[in-house]
């Protein structure tokens, strides 16, 4: 399979420092997570400072990149990826902390058209000529890439939209595209376009396999237990909460 970009460079996890480690003095947690949570994670890393005075830091970026990073060596604490497979490679690998994989969500896919006077009700109704542009998070990248193709050929309509798809290293950039104006539609994370203007369908779970996010410690981390601690509060904490707000189903 070949695939259509619009962007030619490498996309690099991007590190979102909220507030510097150094000016709070506390300790410090660095999360690799997968694109798809940059919008939850404001308020998922807040929660979990307020509570136990860790400051997390995030760094964003597709679940296959992040786990080729791991892989090589990065020094994260945490993975909270947006899929099964990868994590079950890390830990079949070594790189994770026994017993420390573990779902902590079911990510839902959705569709995004930022106009909000377009015809599109439904996901078959993007062969309309109307709709000239569709951006799509690369599939060998991205967990919701992957289900987006899936969900578009069990819809019968891959072989007629595929001219109009456009790919990118991951879903945030993906969404970048429509808010830009660059896309007519987008294929992304339901939780990243919630709140966002325009139209968001959710795209049903039955035309594609669940997306099961899964989270681990990595085994490298010299900061276990704290990084264990987020886990947890992923898990069965506040964090929990944190992710039913943005759209986030609890793991089957």
């Amino acid at each position: 399979m070949t695939f259509k970009h619009v962007t030619t460079f490498l996309f690099v996890a991007i590190t979102i420092h909220f507030v510097s480690a150094a000016e709070t003095g506390k300790p410090q947690i660095d999360v690799a997570a997968a694109a798809n949570l940059t919008g939850v994670a404001r308020e998922l890393g807040a929660a979990f400072e307020a509570e136990t005075g860790i400051h997390p830091i995030f760094s964003f970026g597709s679940t296959a990149l992040l786990t080729q990073q791991i892989e090589n060596g990065a020094p994260f604490d945490v993975f909270l990826a947006a899929d099964a497979q990868h994590m079950q490679e890390l830990d079949r690998k070594g790189l994770l902390v026994a017993g420390s994989r573990a779902a902590y969500a079911n990510g839902v896919l959705a569709l995004w058209m930022p106009s909000p006077g377009t015809a599109v009700n439904r996901i078959q109704d993007l062969v309309l000529p109307g709709i000239r542009v569709i951006a799509v998070a690369n599939p060998k990248l991205a967990p919701y890439g992957e289900a987006t193709i899936e969900a578009l050929r069990n819809a019968g309509i891959l072989e007629r939209v595929r001219s109009k798809i456009v790919y990118s290293d991951n879903i945030s950039m993906a969404k970048q595209y429509g808010a830009t104006g660059n896309a007519d539609a987008v294929f992304t994370a339901y939780s990243l376009v919630l709140k966002e203007s325009g139209k968001v369908i959710q795209v049903s779970g039955k035309l594609h396999r669940p997306i099961t996010q899964e989270l681990g410690v990595i085994a490298a981390s010299p900061r276990k237990t704290d990084a264990g601690k987020f886990a947890s509060f992923v898990l069965h904490g506040k964090g929990r909460a944190v992710l039913s707000s943005f759209g986030y189903r609890p793991p089957s």
